[in-house]
């Protein structure tokens, strides 16, 4: 009788990882090339790309994923699944090839966020990334009034030009959120800024007030978020944010979430 439910488990075991539901069966301390096709690569190179994002701290410095070039996992015992990913990257406005990124994702069991390091060739100049961000900084900063926007983009998916740059400072601060809520079997796209609106300040920093709604993948669920995004050129983004997850369906493959919210804050000084 336990040889039989041992059979069981093993079976039901080796049916969820063919369904990329789980990660790949291998024994712990052992390493296994994964295709770089497979979904566990791609959306692991993808947590890479929101750690970037956040690192850079810039609206005109943003990238996305390209291709995922070479992709092996480690199996640490009793403690995880270490990635190993080479992948290349695209500018989120222009759509060219920026670089060659070389890092290891590392999704721990008992860590609320992966342990992300990563270093990257970019052909992108930074001079002009600088100058960029100083004249949106400028812009901003010359307003009469506080911004103020809702649905960034429009239930057609269009972006009016005037908000892209909101679009891109969200971008910016909801990569931090989407790097710290991503596990090994969930990561997560922005979807839509459903509002936005700007505090006023009397130091120099630029104060947006987000709501916005994270596409959870693979489940498909929206979760929404609120978040409080500071930035000044050149330095770290202030970030502190506010998520709300949805119900998962039962039998999901890592349970429900329930309704309670779920915070965290990547900030210097006090708001």
């Amino acid at each position: 009788m336990q040889g039989y439910l041992c059979l069981s488990a093993l079976c039901g075991l080796l049916s969820l990882c063919a369904a990329g539901l789980l990660p790949f069966p291998f024994k712990s301390d052992s390493v296994l090339d994964i295709p770089t096709s497979h979904r566990h690569a791609r959306q692991t190179a993808r947590v890479a790309v929101h750690y970037l994002n956040y690192l850079a701290a810039s609206p005109n410095n943003l990238v996305i994923l390209r291709e995922v070039t070479k992709a092996t996992v480690k199996g640490v015992s009793g403690i995880g699944h270490k990635y190993y990913i080479e992948f290349t990257t695209d500018d989120f406005k222009t759509g060219r090839k920026v670089g060659t990124c070389f890092g290891t994702v590392f999704f721990q069991s008992h860590k609320q966020r992966p342990a992300v390091s990563v270093n990257c060739t970019n052909n992108k100049s930074q001079k002009q990334v600088n100058e960029d961000d100083y004249n949106l900084y400028k812009e901003i900063k010359d307003q009469s009034k506080p911004i103020t926007a809702n649905e960034i983009p429009d239930s057609f998916g269009h972006v009016d030009p005037s908000h892209e740059p909101l679009r891109d400072l969200a971008l910016a601060g909801s990569s931090l959120v989407m790097w710290e809520k991503s596990t090994e079997n969930r990561h997560y796209n922005m979807a839509q800024i459903k509002s936005v609106k700007q505090w006023a300040r009397r130091d120099d920093f630029i104060d947006f007030d987000y709501n916005i709604l994270l596409h959870e993948i693979p489940t498909e669920e929206i979760v929404p978020c609120h978040i409080r995004v500071m930035w000044y050129p050149g330095v770290p983004l202030k970030v502190k944010y506010e998520c709300f997850p949805v119900l998962h369906s039962e039998g999901s493959e890592e349970g429900s979430t329930g309704s309670q919210s779920e915070e965290g804050s990547a900030f210097y000084g006090n708001f």
